[in-house]
């Protein structure tokens, strides 16, 4: 019932836009009032796991589940959506779009809305992917709601790219599943997230090398990683502010979700920070590329797409120190969505206001809109990590693990190329709200309305940056303290499989077997009667047997 209340809102959303016809504005407060659904059931799901729950799973198959980390997720996803669907074009006294702009805005951005939940929500990596490449049909359909060039081009530059990385995805999901056929031949089951962790300490550590690096890859083009975050300016630059800020905070922390759940299962196979050193030299090129980039911006959107990518940065330093570095990215990842959607919505704002992206015809802020003007400050001082907001403690906490793990020099280098940021975005920041303003510009709020709820979330990250909630620290704490006791029990199934090998099949034979040479090495233990240790083998191999 609590997944139905997670999903369904944004469907009947979605549903409700395309029936009715003309668009009218009852249905944009009606699905932002649905959305609120979606939100209750996504608190429910992280108290239960807060409290120590036991994941949650439902459908045929246990097709959705929700552990801690997804029920995190999915609080992120459903916020962020909640906030966007309330600020959305067509709700408030906006009226920048035509009828038909609004009602394609409203259905896809729930269809949009709803890929994304079922990404966190799947229990199945098949399904997560194929969820994962709805987001990218549905957004890209909505970055060009006014027709332009630009925005045409910026949405087929996204699909081409967001295309092929999800193709590299796809090709790492694919070597997952057949290494673990090799092991355990097809089984129910065998690509729901429980079962691929379960069997990660006895596959092939070189074919899981190769599957993360295109998992990596793939998904990484989807979080904007650098290299692959070419897309990014151009789709946040032409995308509506409402879709941008989605895309910032929700769809960015659901790509770096897939990432990580895959990682814990690389780790699991490889032992050897094989997967740790790649999010690492990731991260730096990520910081590297965003703080040069930023320093040459001259349109203050495309800069918020470029401190995108240095958070991604830093994310992925984090999600490569350790557990203390999952606590800090996990995090990062919550004060970020938080932020970032209010920011773009605020640069929306703004371009509504003086009618350019360009920071050099944003002038006088302060004067012109100083309600706006003064969040738009908050939040781009949130972004860059100053107290008291939250993300001056999740960086602390990274870099804090970073010194503790013997990296001083990465992390040297991480905190230069934060200051050239930190320097580029404040020269920015200070043009826009000081000078004299445009004579055609007319000073005002765009929408008083809207200052209430972005000055609340302003507030929440001054909060986050106070106080670490105890239900928000029970479910960091749960995920990063469990990757520790999997890193045990995937030492101790590998020693008990050596351990407990038939004599004949000795030390190399139960390494074989470890490895998975394929099913004969299975059959060595059959022939003796006996199986190798629970924990060193499939689940489904078990139920086989049994049956």
């Amino acid at each position: 019932m609590k997944f139905l209340l997670l999903l369904l809102p944004s469907l009947v959303s979605a549903l409700s836009a395309y029936v009715v016809r003309p668009y009218r504005v009852i249905i944009g407060w009606f699905n932002a009032l649905l959305s609120l659904l979606s939100l209750g059931a996504a608190l429910v799901f992280a108290g239960h796991a807060a409290r120590g729950g036991e994941a949650i799973v439902f459908g045929p198959g246990e097709l959705l589940r929700a552990d801690g980390l997804s029920a995190l997720l999915m609080v992120c996803v459903t916020a962020a959506s909640a906030l966007t669907l309330f600020l959305s074009p067509g709700v408030g006294t906006e009226a920048d779009y035509t009828r038909a702009q609004l009602r394609r805005y409203q259905l896809l951005i729930n269809l949009f809305v709803f890929s994304m939940l079922l990404a966190v929500s799947a229990n199945n990596v098949a399904i997560m992917w194929v969820a994962l490449e709805a987001t990218t049909i549905f957004s890209a359909m909505l970055i060009p709601l006014t027709r332009g060039k630009p925005s045409v081009e910026a949405s087929w530059k996204y699909i081409l790219i967001g295309s092929v990385g999800i193709a590299l995805a796809f090709a790492g999901t694919v070597l997952g599943y057949f290494d673990f056929v090799t092991l355990a031949g097809r089984a129910e089951n065998a690509l729901n997230w429980p079962v691929l962790l379960r069997n990660a300490p006895v596959m092939h550590p070189e074919v899981m090398k190769l599957a993360f690096v295109f998992l990596l890859v793939g998904y990484g083009t989807k979080a904007g990683i650098a290299p692959m975050h070419t897309w990014k300016p151009d789709a946040y630059g032409e995308a509506p502010p409402a879709l941008a800020a989605l895309m910032s905070s929700a769809l960015f922390a659901v790509a770096m979700y897939a990432i990580l759940r895959w990682k814990v299962v690389a780790d699991a196979a490889i032992k050897d920070h094989y997967a740790d050193n790649l999010m690492l030299a990731l991260g730096l090129l990520s910081l590297a590329i965003a703080a040069f980039s930023v320093a040459q911006s001259r349109n203050y959107k495309r800069m918020l797409a470029y401190s995108s990518v240095e958070h991604t940065g830093l994310i992925c330093f984090g999600l490569g120190l350790g557990a203390a570095g999952v606590f800090a990215a996990l995090l990062h990842l919550v004060n970020h969505t938080a932020a970032k959607s209010l920011v773009f919505f605020l640069a929306g704002d703004i371009e509504r206001k003086y009618g350019s992206s360009a920071i050099k015809q944003a002038r006088g802020l302060l004067t012109v809109a100083p309600w706006t003007g003064g969040l738009f400050a908050a939040g781009l001082l949130a972004l860059v990590g100053l107290p008291p907001f939250g993300m001056f403690i999740s960086e602390f906490a990274l870099f804090r693990a970073g010194f503790a793990q013997h990296h001083p020099w990465l992390m040297a280098a991480a905190l230069l190329l934060l200051l050239v940021a930190f320097v580029s975005f404040i020269m920015r920041l200070n043009r826009m709200l000081y000078g004299e303003a445009p004579a055609e510009v007319v000073a005002g709020e765009t929408a008083r309305w809207r200052v209430a709820p972005m000055l609340f979330g302003i507030l929440g990250l001054v909060a986050l940056g106070l106080t670490l909630p105890a239900p928000l620290k029970n479910l960091l704490d749960g995920f990063a303290g469990g990757r520790l006791d999997l890193a045990i029990r995937v030492d101790e199934a590998k020693a008990e499989s050596v351990r407990e090998a038939p004599a004949d099949i000795g030390l190399a034979g139960a390494h074989q077997a470890h490895q998975h040479e394929g099913p004969r090495n299975m059959q060595l233990w059959r022939a003796h009667g006996r199986m190798p240790p629970e924990s060193a083998r499939p689940i489904v191999e078990t139920n086989s047997a049994r049956r």
